[in-house]
């Protein structure tokens, strides 16, 4: 009679832990660094205070759709004199997922701007009108499809459906015009951010994230979310902007483009 054969054993692979997050005193020094140098430059503490509100209210809106779309728990990261990230424990399960958490900063980071419009009512001080300006343009020109900014997260899935060549080439052109832009017009935080992001982009060699393409489906509803929260980012800014005149439009882009290499 043959001995029974020994059955082989399984090694389970551990989990990765999950990543704890930023320390709560480091989050709140590189605040504070933030804020402060943005109150150095600008010279305008409401500024600082929109520029800072507006960050972490449109990081949180990635946050929460991380977390709503299993991609949690999300965490929002401060960046000394650079800004924020929201970072995800988990890939997207499909590109829709990423499009959805992309729109979500934009989208939901207009909300910061509610406590400015009421700080103008109250007080009747157009810097809070221009505070409101400068985060709808935050989010506005985030919307700009060069890498590795919202815009691209969300228009790039919709261009690799017709074929990643034209995505890949849509995105670089757009890039490196942004880039050019930044550098000719003096906003050098946000010329070299995206220079950063670009060089990266280069040497990855899969252009593409995980998960399920796009359906067309999918694709119509991503180019219509797009640009729903393109024209209420608009809006909200035209709003702002409207009892200042038009001279206030170019400083609130202008401080918005200075200091968008702070969002992610």
């Amino acid at each position: 009679m043959k001995p029974a054969a020994a059955e082989p054993v399984r090694v389970q692979a551990a989990e990765a832990p999950l990543d704890k997050g930023q320390n709560p005193v480091w989050a709140v020094i590189s605040t504070a660094l933030l804020g402060g140098f943005i109150w150095w430059i600008t010279g305008s503490w409401v500024i600082a205070v929109a520029l800072i509100w507006g960050l972490l209210v449109h990081e949180f809106g990635h946050v929460l759709a991380m977390n709503r779309l299993g991609m949690g728990p999300a965490r929002i990261y401060i960046i000394p004199f650079l800004g924020g990230v929201a970072k995800s424990q988990r890939l997207p399960q499909s590109e829709w997922h990423g499009v959805l958490v992309s729109l979500a900063g934009p989208a939901f980071g207009l909300l910061a701007a509610i406590p400015f419009f009421a700080g103008f009512i109250a007080t009747g001080h157009g810097a809070w009108l221009l505070g409101a300006a400068v985060i709808a343009a935050v989010n506005l020109i985030n919307l700009a499809p060069a890498p590795p900014l919202d815009g691209s997260k969300a228009l790039g899935p919709v261009l690799a459906g017709i074929h990643p060549m034209v995505e890949r080439v849509a995105m670089m052109a757009m890039g490196g015009l942004v880039v050019w832009w930044g550098f000719t017009t003096g906003r050098w935080i946000l010329a070299a951010f995206l220079a950063i992001a670009l060089i990266g982009h280069l040497k990855r060699g899969t252009w593409r994230p995980d998960g399920r393409p796009l359906t067309r489906r999918e694709s119509v509803f991503s180019v219509g979310l797009f640009v729903v929260t393109a024209a209420a980012c608009a809006g909200v800014g035209v709003a702002a902007l409207m009892p200042l005149g038009n001279g206030s439009l170019p400083a609130a882009l202008d401080i918005a483009g200075r200091y968008l290499g702070m969002g992610g």
